[in-house]
């Protein structure tokens, strides 16, 4: 077994030589020093020497494993320094690489062009707490405890009296009891509904809007969203304001556009009515007026709100509100 143990010596050192590559270190370690490699099936015949016998063998096996690993080290680490060496090389002839950008999301982007066309009409902005109280966002807004016109805007209560604002409201009461008329502000921002489907999702934004002065009438409601219509969907849409009712306001409409998907011949999304609502609006109720210690004999105003989504989804054609929350890369990266 000596000499079958020298020769295998011989035959590895003289294999470890002529190595030109990682893949044949590999092969050659695993071949003569692996578990099932020729150096382990030789020593399985110790077993068959005599007790004197098998510690020489033994130390002579141990002798050769260790040369021939100690052999096997400068070609293992020269081609651990060729392969980072591989791994740092840097092609300047390949093409640069582009860094994908982001932008504003489409419920951003819709909010902005919302403000941005009140903000011209001489609107200001203003905003406020999303946990809300009571107070201001039912009892304030003529909305008393236990009325069923509460049923229009379930919502989440935190407490008896602490709610998640159903509207961006409260912020017109808010800015009436610390400002002297005249006002004219929008509210936008996050609001809280328990309703979850393809056109209602729990949270959602609105953008809100109160002027209030000597002398404002219904007509200067629809002159301000007559023209907001206009420059959110073209000069040529076609709009109508609807009777409807809101605790807060009275007279109460609601406006809608012509279908933006059949154009008023009637299809699926439109109930076939060839319209669709976007905002609710109306005449400040002097009884709000009161609330805030305003002169109802001497000052009017209007208010109107709308959802953010809504608007969004006519401009873009969107189907399905929960597209704009899933954030989807491949969606978003359409607008």
């Amino acid at each position: 077994m000596k000499e079958k143990l020298l020769e295998l010596k011989v035959r590895a050192l003289k294999d470890i030589e002529s190595i030109t590559n990682k893949e044949e270190m590999d092969r050659l370690r695993q071949y003569y020093l692996g578990r099932k490699g020729a150096l382990t099936s030789l020593l399985k015949g110790l077993a068959q020497l005599s007790e004197e016998e098998r510690p020489v063998i033994g130390k002579i096996a141990n002798q050769i494993k260790a040369e021939i690993s100690e052999k096997l080290q400068p070609a293992l680490e020269s081609f651990k320094i060729e392969d980072a060496e591989k791994k740092s090389y840097f092609d300047v002839t390949l093409p640069g690489r582009r860094i994908p950008l982001g932008h504003l999301h489409p419920i951003t982007q819709t909010t902005e062009e919302i403000c941005d066309i009140f903000i011209k009409l001489g609107f200001s902005i203003v905003e406020g707490p999303e946990v809300e109280l009571d107070y201001y966002n039912f009892e304030a807004l003529n909305i008393p405890k236990d009325h069923p016109a509460r049923d229009m805007q379930d919502t989440f209560y935190i407490s008896d009296n602490v709610v998640l604002r159903t509207h961006t409201s409260p912020m017109q009461i808010r800015t009436m009891e610390s400002t002297s008329p005249p006002v004219s502000i929008i509210a936008p921002g996050k609001v809280y509904r328990p309703d979850s489907d393809i056109s209602h999702t729990p949270m959602f934004h609105q953008v809100e809007g109160l002027l209030v002065d000597k002398g404002i009438t219904f007509g200067d409601l629809k002159g301000v969203l007559t023209t907001f219509v206009h420059q959110i969907f073209g000069a040529d849409m076609d709009l109508r304001f609807r009777p409807s009712f809101f605790p807060f306001t009275e007279p109460s409409a609601e406006v809608d556009i012509r279908c933006v998907v059949c154009h008023g011949k009637g299809c699926r999304v439109c109930s076939y009515t060839g319209w669709l609502e976007i905002l609710g609006a109306g005449m400040v109720d002097p009884e709000v007026f009161k609330i805030v210690n305003y002169d109802i004999d001497t000052i009017s105003g209007f208010a109107f709100g709308m959802g953010i989504e809504r608007i969004a989804m006519l401009k873009t054609g969107l189907d399905d509100i929960r597209l704009l929350f899933e954030n989807d890369i491949r969606f978003l990266q359409q607008f």
